[in-house]
């Protein structure tokens, strides 16, 4: 479904009074799925935990339960303006291809024609990373998984989330989107900090790639970074900046940088709010004027209903599990999203 949306632009009060533009709005969303496994038992990977039997009783009514739930938090993201659900999603916390393919085709998603892009990550919890895509908005082109390679101390493997990449046409445009769920800060920020630096520097890698082929390539990534905007990831690898004025061509604009510096998290832990949630993108898609596909506006979804209502965690995100207490809630993290605007010719 296309929407458009006419904006009133002031050119020349005096001399031309106001004009009418009309645009084609597109939604980029990313969602942490927390833990989104099926019933069974997959003996290659750590998911017994998430078994009828395993720690957490993980029995077909929760699963269905957890699909209804994210499956209705991603068909609301943006539409109080778009007034539909996103064109693009960026999945991550999800053990399979099945899991996906039973979360579009709930009812409340159904309707919507997704389509999906997805790869078996090596993370020994076995949760990936994948992609949905209107089919009415989106026509894929391209898709690779990207491996990270991490090694303890020992010099032993550590397994993880691979980084996809998916290139296509959006409103005749050529982009592509990264979807990233970096290493996170088990054993403190600190001594896991460099995982995350290598997982940024692959990321920077991919992109320089995108780049040397077409230096104005327009690349959105995203994803749970398990840092935050002003983290060394961020500014010293990506060199990302949260004021557009300040992108120059090597570096990347990053608009949940702003939000963080106001407070704005998309995670809670210990009374300190965290924005590992983000989609940043390379400069051309910065365009004031519209006339390409180009961002306009960023946000984290955090409806009340997706929120803890009371307690002492008031306020946090609704996630399914609570101190091992099922809650029926979900996620740990609240959903990121952007707009992107082309003024129609």
């Amino acid at each position: 479904m296309r929407l458009l949306i006419c904006l009133l632009v002031l050119i020349s009060t005096s001399l031309y009074g106001q004009q009418s533009k009309t645009f084609t709005l597109r939604t980029i969303a990313f969602y942490n799925c927390e833990n989104l496994f099926d019933t069974e038992n997959d003996t290659l990977t750590f998911d017994d935990d998430r078994t009828p039997q395993g720690r957490y009783h993980w029995t077909t009514e929760r699963y269905q339960q957890k699909v209804e739930n994210l499956s209705r938090v991603i068909s609301q993201i943006g539409k109080e303006t778009s007034k539909t659900s996103p064109d693009i999603v960026g999945l991550c916390e999800v053990e399979n291809r099945k899991v996906v393919e039973d979360l579009i085709a709930h009812p409340n998603l159904r309707d919507k024609d997704y389509g999906i892009v997805h790869f078996d990550s090596p993370d020994e919890r076995g949760i990936d990373v994948a992609l949905l895509f209107k089919k009415t908005s989106f026509l894929p082109t391209s898709f690779k998984s990207h491996r990270l390679l991490l090694f303890d101390d020992m010099g032993d493997r550590e397994y993880t989330r691979d980084q996809l990449v998916v290139g296509g046409i959006l409103d005749e445009e050529e982009i592509h989107f990264i979807v990233n769920h970096w290493p996170s800060r088990r054993g403190g920020s600190a001594k896991s900090q460099p995982l995350r630096i290598r997982a940024a520097l692959l990321n920077k890698r991919i992109m320089d790639s995108i780049r040397r082929l077409n230096p104005d390539a327009k690349i959105i990534a995203m994803g749970d970074l398990n840092d935050d905007p002003i983290d060394d990831s961020l500014k010293k690898i990506l060199k990302t900046a949260g004021n557009p004025k300040q992108v120059d061509s090597v570096s990347l604009f990053n608009p949940m940088e702003k939000m963080f510096r106001k407070g704005i998290g998309s995670l809670a832990y210990r009374d300190k709010w965290n924005l590992f949630d983000q989609i940043f993108m390379t400069p051309s898609l910065l365009d004031d004027t519209h006339e390409q596909l180009s961002f306009w506006k960023a946000g984290i979804f955090a409806p009340s209903f997706i929120r803890t209502e009371t307690g002492r965690f008031k306020g946090y995100p609704l996630r399914t599990y609570s101190g091992g207490t099922y809650t029926a809630g979900y996620s740990d993290h609240f959903p990121a999203y952007l707009f992107l605007l082309k003024e129609e010719k």
